[in-house]
Order: structure tokens, then sequence, then C-alpha cells
């Protein structure tokens, strides 16, 4: 009989292997050691099946001794069994311990402080995994998405001298001799950019330095932003929904599996469809008197508010025209409304900003302004400042956190999940 090479776990779990020898090789996931049979689950990155190694083999020793978490490579027939947990188990015939683990040091039960501290090892778990898999068919659907509606990718430096979101929120480093700052966000550098590119996107970490214990916040996150010349808030919209509809038929189609084990419906994600509801600031705050969450006008969105908001729709909100005194100086004002700017923040079901928009300032004036207001010396941003002298247009773009669409998607209680090494106020390692 002709033996195969290796093969993944779920690439051999089906009729055409039935009744034939496979060659596998893996982790050990559980292993329940008996008088007769020692059973292994064994796990590899597409999946687990049980394997048994009998008494009598010249392997049973050795698959007795072996710890969770051992490496091992094994021949065997493998059989249809309903009784198996998976459905399929292999009968060992050849066994090979590739790295006998020593203890592994988590087990059932443990809290998150104690998992977080043993993250390297905790990202193997079946939950951590089905997590990363979603991920990355998150990145792929955006990469996907403006790849197909004709914008280019670009990148902006990582060190950088100004601030875009304000100053409270930097990260200040020491650049040889000269004092700069982590990047908030691409977006000046995007403005730049956009005069010759039009239609412009990036993945990239964003460093923010906000002092928040919250289960939405990181210090160290992935943006997905975008950037579109001529265009103007309801485009902006529309761009918006569209994406995050995307991301959600995405991992609808392709992560049905990794949802199941995370307790999600795939049923509800191919809803994620446009066009999304949408209200002002003006409405939200009424909305939130009415269910006695009282925020005076003017003041921006707290969590508590943003989770009230969310609650109401079983798919992601849009909220305009936010005041222009809780917002960035380069968000346009409304000509309509003067007190707010041409903006939104897209809130999720379970009351997290996922995407923040804006129209952008084209006035040079304005802007210089709008700089000094906030603290700032015109002086810094000349390079900036220059997009508004030499041929400037009509421009809007948004940041997507895309940690937060994670965790909608996944349900899960904390952002720390959404990403295999967080970053927080009080968190650098592992």
């Amino acid at each position: 009989m002709m033996i195969m090479g290796f093969r993944q776990i779920e690439e051999v779990k089906k009729k055409d292997y039935n009744g034939k020898k496979v060659k596998i090789r893996g982790w050990v996931h559980r292993i329940r050691a008996q008088k007769d049979n020692v059973f292994l689950i064994l796990r590899d990155s597409s999946g687990l099946i049980q394997c048994v190694v009998k008494s009598g083999s010249l392997h049973f020793d050795q698959a007795e001794k072996t710890t969770i978490e051992s490496s091992v490579q094994l021949e065997g027939m493998l059989k249809e069994d309903k009784r198996a947990p998976e459905g399929y188990e292999i009968e060992v015939a050849d066994y090979k311990l590739v790295h006998l683990a020593e203890r592994f040091p988590i087990t059932k039960d443990l809290g998150e402080e104690f998992l977080l501290d043993n993250r390297h090892l905790w990202v193997r778990s079946q939950r951590m995994v089905a997590i990363f898999k979603i991920r990355s068919t998150v990145f792929a659907a955006i990469d996907e998405y403006f790849r197909g509606r004709g914008f280019y990718e670009t990148h902006s430096p990582m060190f950088t001298p100004n601030a875009a979101e304000g100053g409270s929120t930097l990260f200040e480093v020491n650049y040889f001799e000269t004092k700069t700052y982590l990047a908030q966000t691409w977006q000046l550098y995007a403005e730049a950019l956009l005069f010759g590119l039009e239609k412009i996107y990036t993945i990239a970490p964003s460093f923010r330095a906000e002092k928040s214990k919250t289960a939405k916040h990181l210090t160290e996150y992935w943006h997905a932003e975008m950037e579109v010349a001529w265009a103007g808030l309801d485009e902006l919209m529309g761009y918006g929904e569209e994406l995050i509809s995307h991301i959600c038929q995405r991992v609808a189609k392709e992560n049905r599996k990794e949802l199941e084990l995370l307790g999600q419906d795939y049923r509800g994600l191919e809803k994620i469809k446009p066009p999304f509801p949408r209200i002002t600031y003006t409405e939200a705050v009424e909305i939130l008197k009415k269910h006695n969450v009282k925020v005076a006008w003017g003041k921006d969105l707290r969590s508590v508010e943003e989770k009230a908001i969310g609650a109401k729709y079983d798919k992601p909100v849009i909220v305009t025209n936010y005041p222009k005194e809780v917002k960035a100086f380069y968000m346009r004002q409304d000509p309509a409304n003067p007190e707010t700017v041409l903006c939104f923040d897209m809130i999720s079901p379970i009351g997290t900003e996922i995407i923040g928009a804006s129209e952008r300032e084209t006035d040079l004036n304005e802007l210089i302004r709008k700089i000094k207001k906030e603290g700032g010396n015109p002086k810094n941003y000349d390079w900036y400042l220059d997009t508004r002298r030499y041929g400037s247009v009509p421009h809007a773009g948004f940041g997507c956190g895309v940690e937060r669409v994670i965790q909608w998607i996944c349900g899960l209680q904390s952002i720390k999940d959404a990403i295999p090494f967080p970053r927080t106020i009080d968190r650098i390692t592992p």
C-alpha cells in the first residue's frame, strides 16, 4: 500500500481517507491513558483528531509517558468512528515523539491576568486560534475591498513630529537628539499622498497613549485608513458601510467553524448589509434622554452612551455631525450648522466606535486658526499646510479600528483577545 506524505488533520478527516493509512503531525491537545489504550487528541493548525495507541504496540510505553503539548508525528489507519470527538480515529502503527514537553502551566479555570502573563502559550488554545483565523480573514477582506475599488495601498512613517489626534495621547520617543512621537494615524501624510494617487488606503499600527483601562482600548492597535479626493460625507458613509459589510460577508462565508466555536452565528453576519441606520449626534442625544441616559449637548459620547446607542440596532449605526469642539482640528465645519463638523462615527451593536470619519478642512486660514486654538504651533505643520496652498481639493477619509471590528464579530468581552499580544496602559509583556 502506498503511504502518503504528511497531511493536515482536517484534510484526512474525509471519507476518501477512511480505511487508509495516513501520516499526521502536531501537538498533544489532550491525553488519556488506560490499561489497554492510550488516547491522544492531536491538534495542528487545521483542527483536532483522536488517535489511539493500543497495548502490545511497540510505541505504547512512549505514548503513555507523553505529556500535554508534546510534539509528535505518527502514522496509522484512519477509521470513521462516531464515538470519537471529531468523528474519526487513527489507530496508530508508528509513533515518534519529537519533543517531550514539560508540565504545561495552563489548565482550566485560570484568570485573565494569568492567561495574559502566559499569552505566548495561550495563543495555542483553540479559542485564540479561532479568533486569529477570523482576524486573518478580516485583514484579507479589507485589502480585497479597497483594491477592488481602485485604491492604492500606501504607507506613512511610524515616527512623526506632529500630533494629529490630540497631544495628550502622544507617545513621546527620543529620536537621536530630537524629540518625536509614535504615529497616532497616517492621516496627515495621507493627505499629502492624496494629490498624486486620489484613492489610497493603509493597514498599519497606530499608537495612542490613552490612560484607559476599558474593554475597548489598546495603546497599540491596527488601523485601516482610507482617504479619497473629491469625496464628501455621503460618499464616505457609503464606503464605510460597504467595507464593514464586506468584512462580515467574508467571515460568515469562510469562518463558520471558528464562529461556532466562539458561540457566534454566521447568519447574523450575513445580515450586515447596507444601508446602515443613520442619525445625527443631536438625534442621538435625544434618544439617550428618552432612555434615561443624560448627556449634555456638546459633550463627546462616552462608552456608556455608545453602548446604549449601539444596543438599539442589529447592525452598526452611523452617527453624524458631532460638535466641532470634541473633534480633531482637520475636520471641516458644516456650513449648514457651524457648531458641528461634517463627520461620522460608526458604532457597532456592542457599543464600540469602529470607524471615525470626516470631510477634511480645506481652508488654509481656518486650519491655522484651529491648530493655534488647540495649542499647536502652525510652523510645525508647515509641510501639511502646503497641501492647502498648492491645488487643494475637497477630500475625506476614515480610520477603522480593526481590533474593535474583530471584538464585535467574535463576541469578545475584551479587545485584548482580538490581537495576539495586547499592549495596554499596564501591559507591555510578553
